[in-house]
């Protein structure tokens, strides 16, 4: 499917932008949203537009597109933790003030191309997932401030984010904001907390502790924010058969709060700890 046809008001936004001079396109851009592929397709997608030296179409074969495609252009580059490092940079969970230095050195000679840097994280397997204030910190982000602020021309700077809230405000503010629905399709399943916390509510108090250890020791096997989801999609499932039972929304907004904390980068087992006292009476 044509990124047209599932995004037509992002896709005519940025295509007018880029061919009609009654409409500037935005040299800080956020994209917010569940679908960070989507937002870094859209991304790579504005950064070909932008260096297309031919007719711009989606099939476009010409040396910028092709380098585009393969993520392989001088002048496009994404940002994240892992992605365009300088050779004394160690730093391995963060964008790093040496990133920041780096683009800050590379806007001081000129280029032939548009530029475009694309901040983003990414997940385990390498996919692109979203900032936030763990691994894009307040003492990087406000590094750039000043280019974001007043880019040279030629210069865009694109921000992927699931929630505009996990940016720090001044750079919400210096740029525009564009949410990404997403289409893809929502996991309900809560297979991997099925043998530990189905009929939570039957615990006693005493147990919190041994739940707690034992949903810790899913990490090795899941990731953090998968539990919390399992959790959350029982009691979702609950909820259908109770619907009148008030505490179980108030159960769904505890995980929810879980949720932030983990992308604050606290500690599995502190959450799991809270997160039962809270649940388990």
């Amino acid at each position: 499917m044509l990124l047209s046809d599932k995004y037509p008001f992002l896709t005519e936004y940025f295509t007018r932008a880029l061919t009609e001079k009654t409409r500037a396109l935005p040299q800080s851009i956020l994209f917010y949203g569940n679908d960070i592929n989507a937002q870094y397709t859209l991304a790579t997608e504005i950064a070909r537009l932008l260096n297309c030296k031919a007719d711009k179409k989606d099939d476009c074969d010409c040396l910028n597109c092709r380098w585009i495609r393969e993520n392989a252009h001088p002048a496009v580059l994404t940002i994240s933790r892992i992605d365009n490092k300088p050779e004394d940079d160690d730093s391995k969970t963060v964008i790093s003030i040496k990133q920041s230095q780096m683009i800050k050195e590379m806007l001081l000679s000129e280029s032939e191309f548009h530029r475009v840097f694309i901040f983003c994280d990414r997940d385990n397997d390498g996919n692109p997932a979203g900032l936030n204030q763990t691994n894009f910190q307040a003492e990087t982000a406000n590094s750039l401030l000043k280019i974001i602020e007043e880019p040279q021309p030629g210069v865009t700077f694109i921000f992927l984010t699931r929630y505009i809230e996990d940016l720090l405000s001044t750079i919400i503010s210096r740029s525009q904001c564009f949410f990404v629905p997403s289409f893809k399709a929502v996991n309900k399943s809560y297979d991997c907390i099925n043998d530990i916390f189905t009929d939570y509510f039957n615990y006693k108090r005493s147990e919190v502790f041994d739940i707690s250890e034992k949903l810790n020791e899913l990490t090795k096997s899941y990731q953090l924010v998968e539990i919390l989801d399992g959790i959350q999609n029982y009691i979702l499932e609950v909820i259908k058969t109770n619907p009148s039972n008030t505490e179980l929304i108030r159960h769904i907004k505890y995980v929810e709060d879980a949720k932030k904390q983990a992308k604050l980068g606290i500690r599995p087992v502190n959450i799991f700890d809270e997160l039962c006292l809270k649940l388990i009476h």
